[in-house]
């Protein structure tokens, strides 16, 4: 009988995360999916353009790390009822970090160490975006799993940030 009343309160435990959730965790959700989706297409391009193992391999872990997390992103706003996440930086001109058009293209057209000097620059600027997003939900958000995905932006993209300015400071 103790069971059964173990397991009432796990699951009304477990509901609020699910959908318990304000203004601000569906603004951070709906930025930080683009963000994403645009730090996953910088890293694509890595493999073609870059000899820099080191940076080969930040971009392969950025890719690995973030592609999942989209998913994760798209599942915590159909748990508050929420229409999946879009990509495009048209749809986001002013988010934080965001590359135009402009700046992918210019990218694109780059390779060897100005490639790899060009994206890490790009990257660093692009993180610091998603920090800055991730710091506004640790203020404002009040879903547990949002503000959890937040804290581990904020301590994964700093890691990377600083292994990023230490491949700048040495190229």
């Amino acid at each position: 009988m103790d069971m059964g009343g173990q397991s009432t309160p796990s699951a009304t435990t477990s509901a609020p995360a699910r959908t318990g959730f304000n203004n601000a965790d569906v603004s951070f959700l709906d930025m930080m999916y683009p963000h994403h989706s645009q730090a996953v297409d910088m890293a694509r391009f890595v493999p073609s353009r870059s000899q820099n193992e080191q940076v080969r391999t930040l971009a392969s872990g950025i890719m690995n790390a973030q592609a999942p997390e989209m998913q994760q992103i798209s599942k915590l706003l159909q748990s508050f009822g929420k229409p999946a996440p879009v990509v495009g930086a048209q749809q986001m001109p002013g988010m934080p970090g965001m590359m135009s058009t402009e700046d992918m293209t210019a990218l694109q057209g780059l390779s060897g160490k100005d490639f790899d000097r060009k994206w890490l620059q790009m990257m660093i600027d692009h993180h610091t975006g998603a920090i800055t997003m991730a710091n506004t939900e640790l203020t404002s958000g009040a879903n547990t799993d949002a503000i959890a995905f937040a804290k581990g932006i904020v301590a994964a993209q700093q890691t990377e940030i600083d292994q990023m300015r230490a491949l700048l400071g040495s190229s």
